[in-house]
């Protein structure tokens, strides 16, 4: 019997996808026998994940319209359908309290982290999606839930995205299934600038007693993309080793956030 988690055939666009939680997505998908394009800001970064994974890469924003019409485009030149977005792309910025955020910086994180998943899914919906199916995926956050220090803008916005899965998974269905992972703390580049001074105290604080992989993550996804979740859609996946049933871990997260924040101008922020 052909396994559930079999992707072979299909075809998978990654954003954010030139390291971390994106790469490891786009390898995923890979070994589970997607075809893969991927995207990312830095040109040297796509190009070696595209190599990496004999996958088809573009360089650019996600904040720029065209580009995500021309990944769209790329996508259907080079294998000739979209069946499934997976939606990583993101900014932490601004860090900071929100009494001092900047208003563009703030409009800048609701440009990455909401409005570009949309447009994203919306040229896969009129492109194919709308006719043939498919599955979109969207990485969240554990911290979307509840307030923490200097991550105002981070989480208000991803927030917004498990409202927009939600609202997605009502509009699009039957045709499409739109569902959201939300990780807790990764060993990430983007997250460094928490757990590299602190990983044994914040991994002390998890019940699985460890922070994250970006290999955890991309296995929630690389499930609820296949037709082993053929029967979920407008849910969050929680993987975050348990840190939403174990306080400690969030009140050594907001102690080491506040260690950051007392230091010089600009060390602190991600």
């Amino acid at each position: 019997m052909t396994s559930p988690y079999g992707l072979e055939g299909r075809v998978a666009i990654v954003t954010g996808a030139s390291r971390g939680i994106g790469l490891a997505v786009a390898e995923a998908l890979r070994t589970a026998g997607a075809l893969v394009c991927v995207t990312a800001r830095d040109p040297d970064g796509v190009r070696r994940a595209a190599e990496e994974l004999g996958a088809v890469g573009l360089a650019g924003s996600v904040a720029d319209p065209a580009h995500l019409r021309e990944l769209t485009g790329l996508a259907l030149r080079e294998f000739g359908r979209i069946d499934i977005v997976v939606n990583n792309a993101a900014t932490n910025q601004p860090y900071g309290p929100l009494m001092d955020a900047d208003p563009n910086r703030w409009r800048e994180a609701f440009t990455v982290n909401v409005e570009a998943p949309l447009r994203l899914v919306q040229h896969a919906w009129r492109a194919w999606m709308s006719e043939h199916g498919g599955s979109v995926v969207n990485i969240c956050t554990e911290g979307a839930a509840h307030v923490g220090p200097n991550v105002g803008a981070y989480g208000t916005s991803k927030a917004a995205l498990l409202h927009l899965t939600r609202q997605l998974a009502g509009e699009l269905a039957p045709k499409v299934r739109v569902n959201s992972v939300s990780p807790g703390l990764v060993r990430t580049e983007m997250a460094r600038f928490v757990w590299e001074s602190a990983e044994e105290e914040l991994a002390a604080g998890l019940p699985l007693g460890r922070i994250g992989e970006p290999e955890d993550i991309a296995r929630a996804v690389v499930w609820l993309a296949s037709d082993a979740a053929d029967w979920i859609t407008g849910a969050d996946l929680l993987v975050d080793g348990g840190t939403r049933v174990r306080a400690a871990h969030t009140a050594t997260a907001y102690a080491v956030h506040e260690r950051l924040r007392s230091r010089a101008p600009g060390q602190g922020a991600p």
